[in-house]
């Protein structure tokens, strides 16, 4: 019996934003050199999501 909302398709794309943003910080403190720039990438995913999502709501209006 399949449940009705299904825990991967409500939480999986935050959870994925967490671990992504997880690791650009964990890279930063922990590393130098490429790993900052991991990390710049990695910490500006989540920004570049919210700022996609947010489009995409305002253009429906």
């Amino acid at each position: 019996m399949s449940h009705p909302f299904p825990f991967r398709k409500v939480y999986g794309a935050a959870m994925i934003l967490t671990a992504i943003t997880l690791y650009g910080l964990l890279s930063a403190l922990f590393g130098d050199g490429v790993w900052d720039e991991l990390s710049w990438v990695a910490l500006a995913i989540p920004l570049v999501v919210i700022a996609w999502k947010y489009s995409r709501a305002t253009r429906r209006r």
